[in-house]
Formats: structure tokens, sequence, C-alpha cells
């Protein structure tokens, strides 16, 4: 298991920067060591294919760095993003032999691997974990809700900053600490993301620029943004700020 530990590494709060279906292991010996027998730690290069649509998904297992994009392909050919999964999402399809999406890399990443056969033998030898499993697909869930809820929204405003505070939010769920600069890095293009919120790019640019002239963000490079001011994001996106968003004064205010 340290073994396993030491190829993933750990996030920058120290912890394993896995799935919290794995801390139901660390404490019985015989349980991480099945566990280590079937990982294996895999790097993907940016657009390289996990799993490919309608095929036999061979592969599940947990993001250790980097972003994987899900995608669907459409009636006439046109390929749609449907998700963003971010440390340490799972990925794959467990008790699915066929995956309806393709999954690709977004960014370079880094991946805890499992055999799908060989993890839901270890899943079905042990319920706890396969409960714990349970629980991560039903988090799936809840990231498709917000994902619905931004493409309900009305305003090209509201779409991007639903989905700037989206990310936001994701990259400190994998255990990114808080610091008083909050960094976006947009893990797709900008192409890709007026398709997404379903407008042109040129809308999407001088959006950005808005929010950079109210002083809520700022620009780095396009894809990389400095949010100033976590609660106007949110306001601009139709929602109030979560509890954990802001917890630093911000560069605002500083």
């Amino acid at each position: 298991m340290e073994a396993l530990l030491s190829a993933i590494g750990r996030n920058e709060n120290g912890q394993p920067a896995l799935h919290r279906f794995f801390d139901h292991c660390a404490g019985d010996g015989a349980l991480r060591e099945e566990l280590v027998r079937i990982a294996h730690v895999r790097g993907f290069s940016s657009g390289e294919t996990i799993v490919g649509e309608g095929e036999e998904s061979g592969l599940v297992g947990t993001v250790i760095s980097g972003v994987l994009r899900v995608q669907k392909t459409m009636p006439d050919g046109r390929q749609q993003i449907v998700g963003l999964l971010f440390a340490p999402n799972l990925f794959g399809r467990v008790f699915s032999r066929v995956s309806p999406v393709a999954i690709e890399a977004a960014t370079d990443c880094r991946l805890c691997c499992f055999s799908r056969i060989a993890f839901e033998s270890f899943l079905a030898r042990h319920p706890a974990v396969e409960h714990d499993v349970m629980l991560a697909v039903l988090d799936e869930l809840d990231a498709a809700q917000e994902w619905m809820l931004l493409l309900g929204c009305q305003a090209v405003q509201e779409k991007v900053a639903s989905f700037l505070l989206m990310i936001l939010r994701q990259a400190d769920a994998g255990g990114r600490p808080r610091r008083r600069r909050r960094i976006v890095d947009v893990p797709i293009s900008r192409h890709d993301m007026a398709v997404y919120l379903g407008t042109t790019t040129e809308t999407i640019s001088r959006t950005i620029q808005d929010f950079a002239r109210r002083g809520v963000l700022r620009v780095i490079n396009p894809q990389r943004f400095e949010v100033l001011d976590v609660a106007g994001l949110a306001f601009l996106s139709g929602r109030v700020a979560e509890p954990g968003d802001i917890d630093e004064p911000s560069r605002k205010s500083a």
C-alpha cells in the first residue's frame, strides 16, 4: 500500500489523492493488500481516450491529478461535453460492461486504475467498500444536477459565472488548500466551453472581460483566471456563495 501511495502522491493537504472509499481500506491490512494487488497508476496525455463511447469499459478508477472530459456523440456526429471529472472523482462504469459515454483526458492526467472486472469482484467480497462506491455514484448524480442547472441558466453571464464557480469548487473539493489567491484553470478550450454553454467564443470573451472590469476576476491567460471576489462571482451566477467559498479576505479588500 505504501508503494502505491508513493506512486500516487498526496494532495496539498498531505492526504492520499484518492477517493474516500480508499479510506475504508486504510485500517484493514488484508483489505489494503488486496486493493494494492489490483491497483496501478497510469498517466494519460491531453486528448488521449481512456474509455471509448459504446465500447467495453475495461478500466475504472479515480482521478489523481488533471481533468477528464466526458463526451457524448450526437446523431449528426458532433461531440458534446456532458461533464468534467476532477481529482478525486471516480471514472468508468462500475457494474456495466459498455460505456455510454467517451472519457478523454482534458489535460495531462494521472489516474489510479483498476480492471473493471477485478474491481467488481473486489467490491462483491467487501460490501462496506461497495457501499462507499455507491455513495460516490450519488456524488456523480449531484454533479450531473449541477451541470443541468448550469445549462438551464437563461443568461450567458449566469452560465459563465456558474461554470467558473463549479470548477473552483471542484478544485477545492479535490484537496487544494484554501489560499488567498483563488485560481481557476479551465480544462477545455474556449471553443469547447462556448459549445457546451450554447453560445459563441466571442460572447464568452466579452463576458469574461466584463467580469474583469467588475473586479470579480483577473485574466491571467485565456484558460487561467484569478477569482478576486468569490461572492461576486456567485452573485453573477444567480446563486449565493456557499460557506466554504470564502475563508480568506479577498485581494480586492486587501
